[in-house]
């Protein structure tokens, strides 16, 4: 549910070089096929929410008006949930690549998805 708010919200916000309203749709495609009971796409909005960190927590605390500004943090707040399920997530990227679940596939795959949002992340201060 989060995952279809935090998408709508983003959407209308100005392209970046991370193009966030594509990642927005993809969000919005990734939680109704979730609603509709496919556990692949929590995978995919997890992968889906780190990518649009970077182009809404700019708008959040950078730059714009108090309405831009307010947007974009009732996105942020809808993404941590998708955030908090990285660690699901690293499960089903583990099943869908079709290797052996192991505790310490799920583990560093878990630590690939931390560094990844880490970097996406500080992107925009570069």
């Amino acid at each position: 549910m989060t995952g279809l708010i935090s998408s709508l919200l983003a959407l209308p916000l100005a392209q970046s070089t991370w193009h966030g309203p594509e990642v927005a749709a993809v969000l919005a495609v990734s939680a109704t096929a979730l609603f509709a009971g496919q556990r692949w796409a929590i995978a995919l909005i997890v992968i889906a929410d780190l990518f649009l960190l970077p182009t809404v927590w700019p708008r959040a605390f950078l730059a714009g008006d108090l309405t831009s500004r307010t947007v974009a943090l009732v996105t942020l707040a809808a993404i941590v949930p998708g955030v908090l399920a990285m660690r699901r997530a690293a499960t089903v990227l583990v099943v869908m690549t079709g290797q052996r679940r192991t505790q310490l596939i799920c583990r560093r795959v878990h630590a690939g998805l931390v560094v990844v949002g880490a970097i996406a992340a500080l992107v925009p201060l570069l």
